[in-house]
Protein backbone atom coordinates (compact mmCIF):
# COMPACT_ATOMS: atom_id res chain seq x y z
CA UNK A 1 0.00 0.00 0.00
CA UNK A 2 1.37 3.38 -1.22
CA UNK A 3 1.63 5.85 1.43
CA UNK A 4 2.21 9.72 1.44
CA UNK A 5 4.78 10.91 3.32
CA UNK A 6 3.30 13.26 6.46
CA UNK A 7 4.24 16.86 5.26
CA UNK A 8 6.85 18.55 6.77
CA UNK A 9 4.83 21.05 8.29
CA UNK A 10 3.15 18.63 10.75
CA UNK A 11 6.90 18.07 12.25
CA UNK A 12 8.65 19.52 14.94
CA UNK A 13 11.58 18.53 16.65
CA UNK A 14 11.95 19.08 20.50
CA UNK A 15 15.56 18.75 20.65
CA UNK A 16 18.95 18.53 19.77
CA UNK A 17 19.40 14.75 20.05
CA UNK A 18 19.64 12.44 17.13
CA UNK A 19 18.02 9.12 16.40
CA UNK A 20 19.73 6.07 17.97
CA UNK A 21 20.43 2.90 16.93
CA UNK A 22 17.98 1.03 19.51
CA UNK A 23 15.05 -1.67 19.26
CA UNK A 24 11.39 0.44 17.94
CA UNK A 25 9.94 3.41 17.26
CA UNK A 26 7.57 4.82 20.12
CA UNK A 27 4.69 6.82 19.23
CA UNK A 28 3.29 8.42 22.76
CA UNK A 29 -0.32 8.60 22.27
CA UNK A 30 -1.80 11.81 23.91
CA UNK A 31 -3.92 13.72 22.17
CA UNK A 32 -4.81 11.92 19.07
CA UNK A 33 -6.05 9.24 20.78
CA UNK A 34 -7.38 6.99 17.59
CA UNK A 35 -5.79 3.86 15.05
CA UNK A 36 -6.72 5.94 12.22
CA UNK A 37 -6.93 9.18 10.11
CA UNK A 38 -3.61 10.41 12.56
CA UNK A 39 -0.51 12.38 10.74
CA UNK A 40 1.01 11.34 14.01
CA UNK A 41 0.79 7.88 13.48
CA UNK A 42 1.58 7.99 10.19
CA UNK A 43 4.95 9.16 11.05
CA UNK A 44 5.34 6.63 13.65
CA UNK A 45 4.56 4.01 10.98
CA UNK A 46 6.77 5.96 8.34
CA UNK A 47 10.04 5.88 10.43
CA UNK A 48 9.50 2.49 11.76
CA UNK A 49 9.48 1.75 8.09
CA UNK A 50 12.64 3.53 7.32
CA UNK A 51 14.51 2.59 9.99
CA UNK A 52 12.87 -1.70 10.03
CA UNK A 53 11.99 -1.52 13.57
CA UNK A 54 8.81 -2.37 15.16
CA UNK A 55 6.63 0.23 16.52
CA UNK A 56 5.33 0.71 19.94
CA UNK A 57 2.23 2.74 20.86
CA UNK A 58 2.17 4.01 24.37
CA UNK A 59 -1.10 4.95 25.25
CA UNK A 60 -1.11 6.36 29.35
CA UNK A 61 -3.83 7.62 31.34
CA UNK A 62 -2.59 9.62 34.79
CA UNK A 63 -4.56 9.92 37.69
CA UNK A 64 -2.64 13.25 39.00
CA UNK A 65 -4.00 15.53 36.19
CA UNK A 66 -5.82 19.07 36.80
CA UNK A 67 -9.94 17.43 37.08
CA UNK A 68 -9.35 14.46 36.68
CA UNK A 69 -12.55 12.57 37.30
CA UNK A 70 -15.00 9.56 36.72
CA UNK A 71 -16.36 11.22 33.60
CA UNK A 72 -13.54 12.28 32.34
CA UNK A 73 -11.69 8.84 33.00
CA UNK A 74 -14.63 7.25 31.66
CA UNK A 75 -14.68 8.82 28.78
CA UNK A 76 -10.74 7.99 27.83
CA UNK A 77 -11.03 4.37 28.90
CA UNK A 78 -14.36 3.44 26.65
CA UNK A 79 -11.67 4.94 23.66
CA UNK A 80 -8.49 3.07 24.83
CA UNK A 81 -10.71 0.25 24.49
CA UNK A 82 -11.37 0.66 20.96
CA UNK A 83 -7.73 1.26 20.48
CA UNK A 84 -7.02 -1.75 22.18
CA UNK A 85 -9.33 -3.73 19.70
CA UNK A 86 -8.28 -1.76 16.61
CA UNK A 87 -4.44 -2.30 16.96
CA UNK A 88 -4.74 -6.41 18.11
CA UNK A 89 -3.75 -8.19 15.34
CA UNK A 90 -2.39 -5.41 13.50
CA UNK A 91 2.02 -5.32 12.71
CA UNK A 92 2.11 -2.29 15.92
CA UNK A 93 2.09 -3.00 19.49
CA UNK A 94 -0.37 -1.19 21.72
CA UNK A 95 0.50 -0.59 25.32
CA UNK A 96 -2.45 1.06 27.15
CA UNK A 97 -1.14 2.10 31.08
CA UNK A 98 -3.49 3.60 33.47
CA UNK A 99 -1.85 5.10 36.55
CA UNK A 100 -3.95 3.11 39.77
CA UNK A 101 -2.10 6.18 42.09
CA UNK A 102 -0.53 9.54 41.60
CA UNK A 103 2.89 9.27 40.76
CA UNK A 104 2.92 5.19 40.18
CA UNK A 105 3.44 6.09 35.83
CA UNK A 106 6.97 8.29 37.17
CA UNK A 107 9.71 7.02 35.18
CA UNK A 108 7.63 4.93 32.39
CA UNK A 109 8.64 7.31 29.50
CA UNK A 110 11.78 7.34 30.32
CA UNK A 111 12.59 3.29 30.87
CA UNK A 112 11.25 2.54 27.37
CA UNK A 113 13.07 5.65 25.64
CA UNK A 114 15.93 3.31 26.76
CA UNK A 115 15.68 1.28 24.13
CA UNK A 116 13.43 3.20 21.68
CA UNK A 117 15.26 5.06 18.02
CA UNK A 118 13.28 8.02 17.83
CA UNK A 119 9.76 9.10 19.98
CA UNK A 120 6.77 10.71 18.16
CA UNK A 121 4.05 12.48 19.65
CA UNK A 122 0.81 14.72 19.25
CA UNK A 123 1.55 17.76 18.99
CA UNK A 124 -1.31 19.97 20.73
CA UNK A 125 -1.12 23.03 22.24
CA UNK A 126 -3.19 23.09 25.17
CA UNK A 127 -3.67 22.48 29.69
CA UNK A 128 -0.50 20.18 30.37
CA UNK A 129 0.49 18.75 27.28
CA UNK A 130 2.86 21.00 25.44
CA UNK A 131 5.33 21.19 29.11
CA UNK A 132 5.14 17.59 29.77
CA UNK A 133 6.51 17.02 26.19
CA UNK A 134 9.03 19.64 26.53
CA UNK A 135 10.08 17.70 30.06
CA UNK A 136 10.74 14.78 28.27
CA UNK A 137 12.29 16.25 25.51
CA UNK A 138 15.06 17.71 27.73
CA UNK A 139 15.48 14.18 29.38
CA UNK A 140 16.11 12.09 26.78
CA UNK A 141 18.96 11.18 24.45
CA UNK A 142 16.96 10.06 20.81
CA UNK A 143 15.38 12.84 18.91
CA UNK A 144 11.42 13.17 19.80
CA UNK A 145 8.98 14.81 17.35
CA UNK A 146 5.61 16.11 17.55
CA UNK A 147 3.21 15.88 15.25
CA UNK A 148 0.45 18.00 13.96
CA UNK A 149 -2.57 16.30 13.39
CA UNK A 150 -5.36 19.17 14.94
CA UNK A 151 -6.92 20.19 11.46
CA UNK A 152 -6.73 20.98 8.02
CA UNK A 153 -4.76 23.64 7.69
CA UNK A 154 -1.13 23.01 9.87
CA UNK A 155 -1.22 25.36 12.70
CA UNK A 156 2.43 26.30 12.59
CA UNK A 157 2.44 27.03 8.93
CA UNK A 158 0.36 30.23 10.05
CA UNK A 159 2.75 33.28 9.63
CA UNK A 160 1.25 34.99 12.47
CA UNK A 161 -1.81 35.58 15.22
CA UNK A 162 -5.17 36.05 13.48
CA UNK A 163 -7.31 38.65 15.86
CA UNK A 164 -10.81 38.27 14.09
CA UNK A 165 -12.98 35.17 11.86
CA UNK A 166 -12.76 37.57 8.77
CA UNK A 167 -8.84 37.89 8.44
CA UNK A 168 -7.98 34.25 9.16
CA UNK A 169 -10.65 33.14 6.58
CA UNK A 170 -9.16 35.78 4.18
CA UNK A 171 -6.23 33.46 4.72
CA UNK A 172 -7.37 30.21 4.29
CA UNK A 173 -8.96 31.06 0.91
CA UNK A 174 -5.40 31.49 -0.14
CA UNK A 175 -3.47 29.27 1.25
CA UNK A 176 -5.97 25.93 2.72
CA UNK A 177 -6.44 24.33 -1.23
CA UNK A 178 -3.20 22.75 -0.94
CA UNK A 179 -3.50 21.51 2.27
CA UNK A 180 -6.61 20.00 1.37
CA UNK A 181 -4.77 17.36 -1.19
CA UNK A 182 -2.62 16.26 1.86
CA UNK A 183 -4.84 14.16 4.27
CA UNK A 184 -3.50 11.43 6.53
CA UNK A 185 -3.96 7.81 5.93
CA UNK A 186 -7.69 6.50 6.26
CA UNK A 187 -7.01 2.73 7.50
CA UNK A 188 -3.01 2.68 8.03
CA UNK A 189 -3.04 -0.77 10.05
CA UNK A 190 -4.33 -2.10 6.94
CA UNK A 191 -1.84 -4.87 5.39
CA UNK A 192 0.71 -2.98 7.29
CA UNK A 193 4.04 -4.97 7.61
CA UNK A 194 6.53 -4.13 10.44
CA UNK A 195 9.02 -6.41 12.23
CA UNK A 196 7.55 -8.05 14.74
CA UNK A 197 8.16 -6.29 18.71
CA UNK A 198 9.92 -8.74 20.74
CA UNK A 199 12.01 -6.22 23.02
CA UNK A 200 11.06 -6.89 26.65
CA UNK A 201 8.78 -4.58 28.82
CA UNK A 202 9.60 -2.52 32.17
CA UNK A 203 7.99 -4.73 34.67
CA UNK A 204 8.02 -2.18 37.21
CA UNK A 205 4.71 -1.15 35.42
CA UNK A 206 1.37 -3.26 34.93
CA UNK A 207 -0.07 -2.58 31.62
CA UNK A 208 -3.25 -3.02 30.20
CA UNK A 209 -7.19 -1.72 30.92
CA UNK A 210 -8.14 -4.30 33.79
CA UNK A 211 -8.82 -1.65 35.82
CA UNK A 212 -12.26 -0.10 37.67
CA UNK A 213 -12.70 3.44 37.39
CA UNK A 214 -14.47 3.02 41.23
CA UNK A 215 -11.06 1.74 42.27
CA UNK A 216 -8.99 5.20 41.06
CA UNK A 217 -8.03 8.07 43.45
CA UNK A 218 -9.96 10.86 41.21
CA UNK A 219 -12.79 13.07 42.28
CA UNK A 220 -15.97 10.20 42.05
CA UNK A 221 -18.43 13.57 42.72
CA UNK A 222 -18.27 13.83 39.04
CA UNK A 223 -20.06 10.65 37.30
CA UNK A 224 -19.74 9.42 33.86
CA UNK A 225 -22.42 10.26 31.32
CA UNK A 226 -24.09 8.68 28.67
CA UNK A 227 -22.03 10.39 26.03
CA UNK A 228 -19.96 7.32 25.05
CA UNK A 229 -16.11 7.98 24.29
CA UNK A 230 -14.23 5.87 21.91
CA UNK A 231 -13.68 6.10 17.85
CA UNK A 232 -16.70 3.89 16.96
CA UNK A 233 -19.07 5.95 19.01
CA UNK A 234 -17.64 9.06 17.23
CA UNK A 235 -18.33 7.57 14.09
CA UNK A 236 -21.45 6.49 15.01
CA UNK A 237 -22.91 10.28 16.24
CA UNK A 238 -20.74 11.42 12.54
CA UNK A 239 -23.04 9.55 10.77
CA UNK A 240 -26.17 10.53 12.21
CA UNK A 241 -25.17 14.38 12.31
CA UNK A 242 -24.18 13.55 8.70
CA UNK A 243 -27.68 12.04 7.30
CA UNK A 244 -29.76 13.40 10.10
CA UNK A 245 -28.76 16.85 10.81
CA UNK A 246 -26.82 18.28 8.30
CA UNK A 247 -29.19 19.12 6.16
CA UNK A 248 -30.86 21.30 7.74
CA UNK A 249 -28.25 22.39 9.99
CA UNK A 250 -28.26 25.83 9.04
CA UNK A 251 -32.03 26.16 10.10
CA UNK A 252 -31.61 24.31 13.65
CA UNK A 253 -27.79 24.52 15.14
CA UNK A 254 -28.96 27.39 17.16
CA UNK A 255 -31.92 25.59 18.80
CA UNK A 256 -31.27 23.90 22.45
CA UNK A 257 -34.52 22.50 22.08
CA UNK A 258 -33.89 20.20 18.72
CA UNK A 259 -30.94 17.51 17.99
CA UNK A 260 -29.86 20.36 15.59
CA UNK A 261 -25.61 20.25 15.68
CA UNK A 262 -23.47 17.65 15.35
CA UNK A 263 -21.96 17.31 19.00
CA UNK A 264 -18.72 15.99 18.07
CA UNK A 265 -16.71 18.29 19.96
CA UNK A 266 -15.62 15.87 22.85
CA UNK A 267 -14.52 13.07 20.02
CA UNK A 268 -12.74 15.80 18.67
CA UNK A 269 -11.18 16.72 21.94
CA UNK A 270 -9.98 13.65 23.22
CA UNK A 271 -8.95 12.92 19.61
CA UNK A 272 -11.04 10.20 18.92
CA UNK A 273 -12.47 11.66 15.37
CA UNK A 274 -9.99 13.68 13.46
CA UNK A 275 -11.07 17.14 11.32
CA UNK A 276 -9.97 14.96 8.28
CA UNK A 277 -12.41 12.07 9.00
CA UNK A 278 -15.34 14.73 9.63
CA UNK A 279 -14.78 16.91 6.45
CA UNK A 280 -14.75 14.60 4.11
CA UNK A 281 -18.05 13.15 5.42
CA UNK A 282 -19.83 16.30 4.80
CA UNK A 283 -18.39 17.60 1.54
CA UNK A 284 -18.96 14.14 0.40
CA UNK A 285 -22.78 14.33 0.76
CA UNK A 286 -22.53 16.63 -1.92
CA UNK A 287 -20.24 14.88 -4.42
CA UNK A 288 -17.44 17.55 -3.88
CA UNK A 289 -13.47 17.91 -4.85
CA UNK A 290 -11.07 20.60 -4.11
CA UNK A 291 -11.87 21.57 -7.93
CA UNK A 292 -14.76 23.31 -7.20
CA UNK A 293 -13.17 25.32 -4.73
CA UNK A 294 -13.98 28.97 -5.79
CA UNK A 295 -11.95 31.95 -5.85
CA UNK A 296 -10.93 34.24 -2.35
CA UNK A 297 -13.71 35.99 -1.97
CA UNK A 298 -12.31 38.13 0.81
CA UNK A 299 -12.93 35.94 3.78
CA UNK A 300 -17.10 35.54 3.00
CA UNK A 301 -18.89 33.03 5.45
CA UNK A 302 -20.47 31.45 2.32
CA UNK A 303 -19.62 30.93 -1.35
CA UNK A 304 -16.08 29.80 -1.57
CA UNK A 305 -16.50 26.40 -0.60
CA UNK A 306 -19.32 25.79 -3.51
CA UNK A 307 -21.40 23.74 -0.85
CA UNK A 308 -24.73 24.17 0.53
CA UNK A 309 -25.43 26.59 3.18
CA UNK A 310 -25.73 23.74 5.57
CA UNK A 311 -22.78 22.55 4.85
CA UNK A 312 -20.86 25.62 4.53
CA UNK A 313 -22.15 27.06 7.67
CA UNK A 314 -20.91 23.47 9.45
CA UNK A 315 -17.14 24.54 7.86
CA UNK A 316 -17.07 27.85 8.99
CA UNK A 317 -17.30 26.42 12.69
CA UNK A 318 -15.00 22.82 11.76
CA UNK A 319 -12.66 25.06 9.92
CA UNK A 320 -12.86 28.79 10.71
CA UNK A 321 -13.37 28.81 14.36
CA UNK A 322 -11.97 25.99 15.50
CA UNK A 323 -8.70 26.20 13.92
CA UNK A 324 -8.76 29.76 14.57
CA UNK A 325 -8.51 28.95 18.47
CA UNK A 326 -5.28 26.51 17.35
CA UNK A 327 -3.66 29.18 15.93
CA UNK A 328 -3.83 31.64 18.87
CA UNK A 329 -2.42 28.61 21.33
CA UNK A 330 -0.20 27.40 19.16
CA UNK A 331 1.52 30.81 18.61
CA UNK A 332 0.91 31.99 22.09
CA UNK A 333 1.23 28.75 24.26
CA UNK A 334 2.57 31.08 27.21
CA UNK A 335 -0.11 33.52 27.51
CA UNK A 336 -2.92 32.33 25.74
CA UNK A 337 -5.18 32.51 28.71
CA UNK A 338 -3.53 35.89 29.94
CA UNK A 339 -6.16 38.97 29.90
CA UNK A 340 -2.94 40.60 28.79
CA UNK A 341 -3.20 39.64 25.49
CA UNK A 342 -7.05 40.86 24.97
CA UNK A 343 -7.56 43.46 21.98
CA UNK A 344 -7.06 46.78 22.88
CA UNK A 345 -10.42 47.90 23.10
CA UNK A 346 -11.74 45.05 25.39
CA UNK A 347 -8.65 45.48 28.17
CA UNK A 348 -10.07 49.81 28.23
CA UNK A 349 -13.43 48.97 28.38
CA UNK A 350 -12.76 46.21 31.30
CA UNK A 351 -10.57 48.60 33.15
CA UNK A 352 -13.02 51.59 32.71
CA UNK A 353 -15.68 49.61 34.28
CA UNK A 354 -14.02 47.31 36.89
CA UNK A 355 -15.77 49.25 39.81
CA UNK A 356 -18.97 49.36 38.41
CA UNK A 357 -21.40 48.36 40.75
CA UNK A 358 -22.63 44.40 40.19
CA UNK A 359 -26.47 43.97 40.54
CA UNK A 360 -25.89 40.40 41.49
CA UNK A 361 -23.05 38.35 41.96
CA UNK A 362 -22.45 34.42 42.50
CA UNK A 363 -20.01 32.43 44.68
CA UNK A 364 -18.61 29.65 42.38
CA UNK A 365 -20.02 27.37 43.88
CA UNK A 366 -23.55 28.95 43.80
CA UNK A 367 -22.65 29.12 39.66
CA UNK A 368 -21.88 25.49 40.09
CA UNK A 369 -24.65 24.27 41.69
CA UNK A 370 -26.59 26.30 39.05
CA UNK A 371 -28.36 28.13 41.93
CA UNK A 372 -29.42 31.74 40.47
CA UNK A 373 -32.03 33.83 39.71
CA UNK A 374 -31.93 32.82 36.04
CA UNK A 375 -33.62 30.08 35.35
CA UNK A 376 -32.19 29.80 31.69
CA UNK A 377 -29.03 30.08 32.78
CA UNK A 378 -28.91 27.37 35.01
CA UNK A 379 -30.70 25.12 32.78
CA UNK A 380 -27.41 25.68 30.45
CA UNK A 381 -25.33 25.05 33.82
CA UNK A 382 -27.19 21.59 34.21
CA UNK A 383 -27.19 20.31 30.89
CA UNK A 384 -23.44 20.93 31.49
CA UNK A 385 -23.23 19.13 35.00
CA UNK A 386 -25.78 16.67 34.13
CA UNK A 387 -24.66 15.16 30.37
CA UNK A 388 -20.91 16.60 30.12
CA UNK A 389 -22.03 18.92 27.28
CA UNK A 390 -24.19 21.62 26.43
CA UNK A 391 -25.24 23.61 23.49
CA UNK A 392 -23.04 25.88 21.42
CA UNK A 393 -25.53 28.95 21.55
CA UNK A 394 -26.27 28.82 25.13
CA UNK A 395 -22.02 28.80 25.76
CA UNK A 396 -22.12 32.23 24.67
CA UNK A 397 -24.71 33.22 27.03
CA UNK A 398 -23.56 31.02 30.04
CA UNK A 399 -19.83 33.18 29.64
CA UNK A 400 -21.70 36.78 29.33
CA UNK A 401 -23.50 35.64 32.52
CA UNK A 402 -20.93 34.96 34.49
CA UNK A 403 -19.41 37.90 33.63
CA UNK A 404 -21.94 40.10 34.28
CA UNK A 405 -21.71 38.19 37.79
CA UNK A 406 -18.46 38.33 38.80
CA UNK A 407 -16.23 40.69 40.49
CA UNK A 408 -13.73 41.24 38.26
CA UNK A 409 -12.49 39.70 34.28
CA UNK A 410 -9.93 37.45 36.11
CA UNK A 411 -13.04 36.27 38.20
CA UNK A 412 -15.06 35.54 35.29
CA UNK A 413 -12.49 33.42 33.58
CA UNK A 414 -11.50 31.34 36.45
CA UNK A 415 -15.27 30.09 36.83
CA UNK A 416 -15.42 29.73 33.55
CA UNK A 417 -12.06 27.51 33.01
CA UNK A 418 -13.14 25.34 36.52
CA UNK A 419 -16.97 24.70 35.22
CA UNK A 420 -15.52 23.52 32.08
CA UNK A 421 -12.82 21.93 33.18
CA UNK A 422 -14.50 20.32 35.48
CA UNK A 423 -17.93 19.33 34.23
CA UNK A 424 -17.58 19.54 29.96
CA UNK A 425 -15.79 16.64 28.11
CA UNK A 426 -15.00 19.00 25.62
CA UNK A 427 -13.65 21.60 28.11
CA UNK A 428 -9.67 22.32 28.33
CA UNK A 429 -8.93 22.69 24.27
CA UNK A 430 -8.07 25.72 22.21
CA UNK A 431 -11.66 25.64 21.44
CA UNK A 432 -12.89 26.47 24.84
CA UNK A 433 -10.33 29.18 25.35
CA UNK A 434 -11.59 30.77 22.37
CA UNK A 435 -15.00 30.82 23.92
CA UNK A 436 -13.60 31.89 27.55
CA UNK A 437 -12.12 34.43 25.46
CA UNK A 438 -14.22 35.65 22.87
CA UNK A 439 -16.68 36.74 25.65
CA UNK A 440 -14.43 38.87 27.32
CA UNK A 441 -13.71 40.83 23.52
CA UNK A 442 -11.35 38.79 21.81
CA UNK A 443 -12.55 37.69 18.05
CA UNK A 444 -15.05 40.91 18.36
CA UNK A 445 -15.03 44.79 18.73
CA UNK A 446 -16.71 47.64 20.88
CA UNK A 447 -20.93 46.95 20.94
CA UNK A 448 -22.97 50.07 21.83
CA UNK A 449 -24.23 51.24 23.58
CA UNK A 450 -21.96 51.41 26.10
CA UNK A 451 -23.41 49.49 29.44
CA UNK A 452 -22.52 49.18 33.13
CA UNK A 453 -20.01 46.58 33.41
CA UNK A 454 -19.93 45.41 29.77
CA UNK A 455 -18.70 48.50 29.06
CA UNK A 456 -18.27 48.27 24.96
CA UNK A 457 -18.54 44.01 25.50
CA UNK A 458 -21.08 43.03 23.44
CA UNK A 459 -24.25 42.23 25.34
CA UNK A 460 -26.19 39.13 25.63
CA UNK A 461 -29.23 38.39 27.91
CA UNK A 462 -31.36 35.71 28.83
CA UNK A 463 -34.71 37.47 28.18
CA UNK A 464 -33.36 38.41 24.74
CA UNK A 465 -31.93 35.19 24.25
CA UNK A 466 -35.53 33.37 25.17
CA UNK A 467 -37.39 35.76 22.37
CA UNK A 468 -35.39 34.27 20.01
CA UNK A 469 -35.44 30.67 20.57
CA UNK A 470 -37.57 27.56 21.99
CA UNK A 471 -36.21 27.44 25.82
CA UNK A 472 -39.46 26.26 27.73
CA UNK A 473 -38.96 22.82 27.00
CA UNK A 474 -34.72 23.48 27.66
CA UNK A 475 -35.87 24.80 31.22
CA UNK A 476 -38.40 22.11 32.11
CA UNK A 477 -35.83 19.31 31.02
CA UNK A 478 -32.24 20.79 33.04
CA UNK A 479 -33.62 23.73 35.42
CA UNK A 480 -37.18 22.45 36.80
CA UNK A 481 -37.84 24.85 39.74
CA UNK A 482 -40.25 27.30 39.59
CA UNK A 483 -38.71 30.40 39.39
CA UNK A 484 -38.50 32.88 36.89
CA UNK A 485 -36.53 33.59 33.72
CA UNK A 486 -34.12 36.21 34.40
Amino acid sequence: MMRSPVPKGRVRVLNDASPQNRDYILYWMTSFRRAKSNFALDRAIELAKQMKRPLLVLEALRVGYEFANDRLHTFVLEGMHDNERAFQDSAVKYLPYVERKVGEGKGLMEALVKRACIVVGDDWPCFFVPKMQQALAARIDCRFEVVDSNGLYPMHDTPRVFTTAHSFRVHLQKVLPAHLMQFPTEHPLSRLELPTFDAPLPKQWKFGLDVAVADLPIDHSVPAVPIPGGSAAAEKRLAHFISKILPTYADSRNEPELDGTSALSPYLHFGHLSTHQVFTEVVGTEKWSVEKLGPSIGGAKEGWWQLSPHAEGYLDQLVTWRELSFNMTSHRPDDYRSLDELPDYARETIAKHAKDVRKVTYTLKQLEEGRTHDRLWNAAMGQLRETGWFHNYLRMLWGKKIYEWSKSAADALHAMEYLMGKYSIDGRDPISYSGYFWILGRYDRAWGPEREVFGTLRYMSSDNTAKKLDVKKYMDRFAPENGSLF
